[in-house]
């Protein structure tokens, strides 16, 4: 199936472009059946056990005496067997960083482009479980695995928050629409919609998040960037200082100098698609890379390229700009035009065959990205 008939299966029958101008950070949309017989990708159990895992990101959500309790992760089995039957919910994030199927599942929504992408997180829930009604900042896609939830929405614009809890839970929700999901059913829903999922049995949801910086973010992001890239030659002078009355007050003339220091920051296009691509593709905190244990050598890499080609480690994210620039986890690359569009659809298709024709630029760069275990030979892509 291609790209379009994928598209409009997983849309309802709606072209991408129609999506994205009538529905995308608009309003919610509802498809039945978006991913026909879809079960999951995995099963509670290893969700459960994933969440145990000391790397991976992960919440226990659980509502006890009316009272909404947050635990994280890393957890114990023994924190599972002890929690009763209903009313409690495990959140993993980034699943998508441990199972290739993951991965595949969130390149079918590949017409949002990945530099709003974010991750893949996955819920599992008995009877009864949720996280309660709640607002999130960003676009999600919600994909019911097995089991089935309940989702009540509205879009209030009350968004006062239940006291002394642990999440940011609205005390007086009022749902406008409800519908029950089935497995391979989807629901999307734009920022600020609030959204309530009741676990009507035991089930799993799959939720598509996308980023979406606030301005404050971007902002102290850029000056930071800045601040690590800018250099300015010169110092503060005042060679016709002047007696001041009071020795204390910062001088209108000091606050002039100092102006016209501050308007040597100057950027353009180009400094701030740097910085975009530094700040989309920079690993979370908790986030790192292997290098190979027994790395081949440069020849050995160049002959396994040829013959299984490569992918982006799971927990690789790149993108790339004008000028030949590529970005990978929040490294700059400035490559020629060749290798450039090599690389361009490694990171667009997440994967690259390389042929004894692709230019030395390309298998020298994918070489080094090797050894710092962002990309892994061979290409093993799996259909969700």
């Amino acid at each position: 199936m291609n790209d379009l008939a994928l598209n409009k299966r997983l849309l309802g029958g709606l072209s991408a472009e129609s999506f994205l101008r009538d529905y995308w950070q608009k309003k919610p949309l509802l498809v039945r059946n978006a991913i026909p017989e879809f079960e999951g990708l995995l099963t509670p159990e290893e969700l459960i056990e994933l969440a145990c895992d000391d790397d991976v990101q992960s919440r226990l959500v659980t509502y006890k005496r009316k009272k909404w309790l947050l635990e994280h992760g890393p957890f114990l089995q023994d924190d599972f067997d002890h929690l009763s039957k209903k009313n409690w919910s495990l959140l993993v994030q980034e699943v998508n960083h441990y199972l290739p199927s993951a991965r595949d599942l969130l390149l079918m929504f590949d017409f949002i482009p990945y530099a709003r992408l974010d991750d893949l997180m996955v819920s599992y829930a008995p009877k009864g479980g949720g996280i309660g009604p709640h607002v999130d900042s960003y676009d999600v896609f919600l994909l019911q695995g097995q089991g089935s939830r309940r989702w009540q929405i509205s879009p209030q614009n009350d968004t006062s928050f239940i006291e002394d809890a642990p999440l940011k839970i609205l005390q007086n929700f009022e749902p406008e629409q409800e519908w029950l999901l089935q497995p391979g059913d989807l629901l999307y829903l734009p920022p600020n919609y609030a959204h309530n999922g009741i676990a009507e049995e035991d089930c799993m949801t799959y939720s598509i998040g996308f980023r979406a910086p606030s301005c404050q973010e971007l902002i102290t992001q850029f000056l930071v960037y800045q601040q690590d890239h800018l250099q300015v030659n010169g110092w503060y002078t005042d060679p016709n200082l002047q007696l001041q009355s009071q020795p204390a007050e910062i001088s209108p003339f000091m606050v002039r100098q100092v102006k016209a220091i501050l308007k040597e920051i100057k950027w353009g296009q180009i400094e701030i698609e740097k910085f975009l691509g530094v700040y989309l593709t920079e690993p979370k905190a908790h986030v790192f890379f292997d290098s190979p244990e027994l790395p081949l050598t440069q020849q050995q890499f160049a002959k396994e390229i040829k013959k299984n080609g490569a992918q982006l480690n799971l927990k690789s994210r790149m993108l790339y700009g004008k000028n030949s620039l590529i970005f990978l986890n929040g490294e700059v690359f400035e490559v020629d035009n060749g290798a450039h569009q090599h690389l361009i659809k490694l990171a667009n298709e997440q994967k690259i065959y390389v042929s004894e024709t692709s230019n030395n630029e390309t298998k020298k760069i994918l070489y080094q990205w090797y050894l710092s275990g962002y990309i892994d030979v061979g290409v093993v892509f799996e259909t969700p």
